[in-house]
Parts: structure tokens; sequence; C-alpha cells
């Protein structure tokens, strides 16, 4: 065995490790510092960019990531896309002026009611209008930000789905009534689930209504991705220093196969016990490390050679919870990342 066919396996590992790779940050607030847990400073946001730019980033708009996964084309590394959910009023008067300067595209998945409503602190379609003027997109985010994946008392699978349907019609017809088509993609359609919070029965509804949909859970988004519980990276106050931001802008999709279980809603299964198998990677799986939210490090069961389980020690209370796992990608400050998100019925929003 030559030297250059070596050469030429190692080249193709590396390859083939970044094709279809992308990271979606997911903003709320600008510079709202009475609202920690949702907002980012602004000297924060302006430390995101500048290191986007310095590092030679590409930003691309969320719609056309998510085309090309769904089409399965690769994508090149150092791909970017900027979300902002809710379409609070800071967004307008902060984000916008800075991605502007730049730019960038982005995209910001607005729940209709509020914004109908002119409730204090959202922006107004008049604002809105003058953003998709400039090119920015905006995708559903349902009408009044339920936790879609709840039944209402009584209500049966059928009713459910109409309900879901007629919340997921309403808020698409306000945002092309207000904004225009060509400020909504519709090919694919783009969704990000209130609170992050989906079930398996949700997402397949959402695949039925042909959309590609976005949870609030880390990592970065590759061809073994769900196209209907894509993750992003929260950014807010406490998370959002530049050291980390660096790390999450380099994360690249750990490959897991035959995740079970695949239905983030908890029942009897609590703590659960996540497995998987991990698909090609440049490092051994054996550096994996995964981490149970409030519960720290987990213990990494082997089942076989690249399949292996977690499980915390501890039910979680009534919320939302993540076991994130991450592995070495091989280059300095690069990591593969994945983070499975679990809902325990009864939390509050």
């Amino acid at each position: 065995m030559g030297r250059p066919f070596v050469l030429a396996c190692l080249l193709l590992g590396l390859l083939s490790s970044t094709a279809h790779a992308a990271v979606v940050f997911m903003y709320h607030r600008f510079g709202e510092d009475r609202y920690p847990s949702t907002s980012v400073r602004l000297e924060q946001f302006d430390a995101h960019l500048e290191h986007l730019a310095a590092a030679g980033y590409q930003v691309w708009p969320l719609a056309r990531i998510a085309e090309q996964l769904q089409a399965g084309i690769a994508l090149p590394d150092k791909v970017v896309a900027i979300t902002v959910d809710d379409a609070y009023s800071s967004v307008y008067e902060q984000a916008w002026p800075r991605l502007r300067e730049r730019g960038w595209p982005f995209t910001v998945f607005v729940a209709t009611d509020p914004v109908d409503r002119q409730l204090r602190g959202y922006m107004r379609w008049e604002q809105m209008r003058e953003m998709a003027a400039a090119g920015v997109h905006f995708a559903n985010h349902s009408r009044r930000h339920d936790k879609l994946h709840i039944r209402l008392p009584g209500e049966t699978a059928v009713d459910w789905a109409e309900r879901v349907r007629a919340d997921l019609a309403h808020a698409e017809q306000r945002l092309r009534a207000e904004l225009g088509a060509a400020a909504v993609p519709a090919s694919p359609r783009l969704f990000a689930y209130p609170y992050g919070e989906y079930s398996l029965e949700l997402t397949d509804l959402l695949a039925e209504l042909g959309y590609v949909a976005f949870g609030q859970h880390s990592g970065a988004v590759g061809s073994e991705s769900d196209l209907q519980a894509l993750p992003r990276f929260p950014m807010a106050e406490a998370y959002a220093d530049l050291p980390e931001f660096r790390q999450k802008a380099a994360a690249l999709p750990l490959p897991l196969r035959e995740r079970e279980p695949l239905d983030p809603i908890l029942g009897d299964n609590n703590p659960p016990r996540f497995s998987a198998s991990i698909g090609p990677t440049r490092t051994s799986p054996a550096r994996l490390t995964c981490y149970a939210s409030n519960q720290g490090r987990l213990t990494v069961q082997w089942l076989a050679d690249r399949r292996f389980s977690v499980q915390a020690g501890k039910p979680y209370p009534p919320g939302r919870a993540r076991y994130n796992c991450t592995l070495p990608a091989g280059e300095p400050g690069r990591f593969y990342w994945y983070s499975q998100p679990w809902i325990v019925p009864g939390g509050k929003n």
C-alpha cells in the first residue's frame, strides 16, 4: 500500500466527516438584560459576528441549508445560519442593523398572534415588512406559541391533529398576507417548535405537511440529522461568551444511527436509557463523553464496537432535560456534537 493511496484515504475521511455539515444559531432577545435567560448582551452578539467574519465562516440563509440537506447535497465546511425566535422588538432595534451592515441573511420565526395583538415588546408587522423588503426571511413558529405536542383534555388524536394543522395554517397564512410570499420560504417550509418541544406524533405531522423543523437542542446539522427535529445552538447570556460560541461554531454533527428511544416524551422510562450507533468519524468512538442535564457526566456503556448506551442516575422532574454527547474531531477546538432532548410531562412553560 503506497503513500499516495494512504493520503487519499485520509483526505476522503476528512471530506466525508464534514459533508452535509452546518451550524444553526438561535437567538431570542438582544440587549434586553432584564431577561438573561433569553437575551444575549450586545457586546456578546457583536463578538459573535466579528468572530464569524474573522474566522471565514459563510453565513447562509436557513432555507438554503434546509434545501440542501433535504436534497442530500453536501455542504461546505464552516457554514452557519442565524435564526431568531418570537419576533421581539429588539430584533428590529438591535440585531437587524448589525446584520444588515454586514449583508448577512437571517430568519425570524414568528408566533403570529402576539404580533396581531400588538403585544408590548414584539415587533410590528410594518417593521417586519421593512425587514422583508431588505431580504430578511420569516418562518412559522405557530399561532399562539403553544406546546403543540400536548393534547387538550378529552381531545382525540384526530382532533389534536386537526387543531395543530389549523394552527400552523393560520400562522402561515398571516405571515404570507402581511409579509409577502418572497419573505416566507415555501420550499422547503420552515418551522421552529415553541419551547423546542416536540413528540414523534408531532414530527410525523410536520413531515406530512412538508416542513423542515427545528428544535432548541444543541448540535450541528448533518446528513444523519432528522429533518423534522434539527438542532440549533441556543444563544443566551449565560452560554454566549466568545470562547463557548467559538467552539459551537466549529462543531460537527455526531453521526448517530439506530437511536433509541426516538420519542423525547418520557413516561415510565424516566430516567431514559439512550442508545445509538456511531457512524464514520475521524477519531475513535472510545473518546465519546456524555453529560445529563443537572446530573453531570454519564457512564458510557459499549454494547458493540460502535454502539453505546447512557442513562442518568435519577429520574427527571416535570420539564425539559437533555443528554449531550461530544467526541473530539481531530482538530484543535473541534468536536462532534449531539444533544438528545427529553420532556417530562407536567412542566411549566
